[in-house]
């Protein structure tokens, strides 16, 4: 989940509150492989709601996003131009509609949030400008998850997130794509003790150098790109932010560590290894 705060200080866990985060990261990781299973055409977004919930509580853990700000659901579940904070509730999935699914856990007061984007019915059921969106956002999250490092700058995320979906758009013009946007209303941020902390971590390069990254500091990194316009609104709900032209959004997000030694992906099973040894950053989680 994304709510845009004002840039402070970053806050440095202890190995152990680190360890702490991992607990509630593998519980998320746990929920999103669960409804990407369940996600098909004729469930409703309720119905992968309960069962999200049912996992996470089973896990002794809480869902972060029920009741925050008066939220309903343990997930938010964003369909097809909507972009990030749909409530679950009786909408029927429909074979190649495309879903981004967020969900957030809580374990001894520790906060993961993650988030995927996933084509009901399966790849082959998505229409290639979906299919090039989904992938080219979820590169782009890793691509900014690994320009981090503990004393380099927090807002190089959004220069390799933006530099990403740039050198993607070349490529898919066979595949219907003629346009990305990187909303810039909604952003990554600090997290720990408290789902939303600063600072903010924006998903585009912006001018200002940003603060220094310390060694202990915990980020939700999220980029949020359309087949189109970056202009959203949001529903009478007061939750569900849609796109103003009606272009499709994919929504990528891991809660990650950074440690003088290196980059733990806190919500992905495998800490993130695969993807940050594709890219040359330093995979570095702690032992138990």
């Amino acid at each position: 989940m994304s709510l845009f705060r004002r840039r402070s200080s970053i806050e440095a866990k202890t190995p152990d509150q680190l360890r702490a985060m991992r607990r509630a990261g593998l519980v998320v990781a746990d929920t999103l492989a669960l409804v990407r299973g369940r996600a098909a055409a004729g469930v409703s977004t309720g119905e992968l709601d309960a069962a999200a919930e049912e996992l996470i509580r089973s896990a002794g853990a809480q869902p972060s996003f029920l009741g925050y700000h008066g939220f309903t659901g343990s997930l938010c579940t964003s369909v097809n131009d909507e972009v990030v904070h749909g409530i679950p509730g009786t909408r029927v999935l429909q074979e190649g509609d495309l879903l981004s699914v967020d969900c957030g856990a809580i374990v001894d007061g520790w906060h993961g949030d993650a988030a995927i984007t996933l084509v009901v019915g399966g790849r082959d059921r998505g229409r290639p400008e979906d299919l090039a969106l989904m992938d080219d956002t979820e590169d782009a999250l890793w691509d900014g998850i690994a320009a981090l490092r503990a004393g380099g700058r927090l807002y190089a995320v959004g220069d390799a997130v933006e530099a990403a979906v740039e050198s993607a758009l070349p490529r898919r013009a066979d595949q219907g794509v003629s346009a990305y946007g990187i909303l810039e209303d909604y952003v990554g941020h600090g997290i720990g003790r408290q789902m939303h902390m600063d600072p903010h971590v924006p998903n585009y390069a912006v001018t200002s150098t940003g603060p220094t990254v310390p060694s202990g500091a915990t980020f939700a990194v999220e980029p949020m790109v359309t087949l189109g316009t970056i202009e959203t609104r949001t529903l009478d709900d007061d939750w569900t932010v849609v796109t103003t032209d009606g272009s499709r959004a994919a929504h990528w997000e891991h809660t990650v560590a950074v440690t003088d030694a290196g980059l733990w992906v806190l919500t992905a099973h495998d800490g993130g290894e695969e993807q940050l040894r594709a890219r040359g950053a330093p995979f570095a989680p702690l032992a138990d």
